[in-house]
């Protein structure tokens, strides 16, 4: 039996200690949808002011978001949150955990949200290919090969 080498520097290990935690994805999940502002963020989320606060500051320490100040006449300046490039990449892994859910874990009434490509109204489905344009259907179909900053450690 081969066991595939363990990386010292894992990428879904130091994904995971920036947006890991239950309250970021929500955050990301209403930034998305297009909400904004603080208050808006949390009443859709339903988030602990001060936990909304450090999610939405790391955020922003990370480069997934960054803030733009606007003011509402008569009241002081405050800041928007605006996904940056970074932080759209993060979208299809938000789409596949809400695919995962849609099927082991919603209501026997079916998912509670439908994705739809804007042009044409099509569901939107998400796949792996691979360079070649194969389409792969799972973790069986695919070698795990170390990388060049792997930096292996030994088992």
């Amino acid at each position: 039996m081969s066991v595939t080498p363990r990386p010292n520097n894992c990428s879904i290990e130091r994904t995971l200690d920036i947006v890991g935690e239950k309250w970021t994805f929500l955050v990301l999940r209403e930034a998305f949808g297009g909400v904004r502002r603080f208050a808006d963020m949390q009443a859709t989320t339903g988030a602990p002011r001060q936990v909304l606060s450090a999610r939405l500051q790391r955020l922003v320490d990370e480069g997934l978001m960054r803030k733009e100040p606007y003011r509402v006449p008569g009241q002081r300046q405050r800041d928007e949150y605006r996904l940056t490039d970074k932080g759209r990449d993060l979208y299809p892994i938000l789409v596949a955990l809400m695919h995962w859910g849609d099927t082991y874990a919603a209501d026997d009434d079916g998912p509670p949200m439908l994705l739809t490509h804007r042009d044409c109204g099509a569901p939107v489905e998400q796949y792996l290919r691979c360079a070649d344009g194969h389409e792969v259907h799972g973790p069986r179909e695919i070698t795990p090969l170390a990388g060049p900053g792997a930096g292996l450690k030994s088992a």
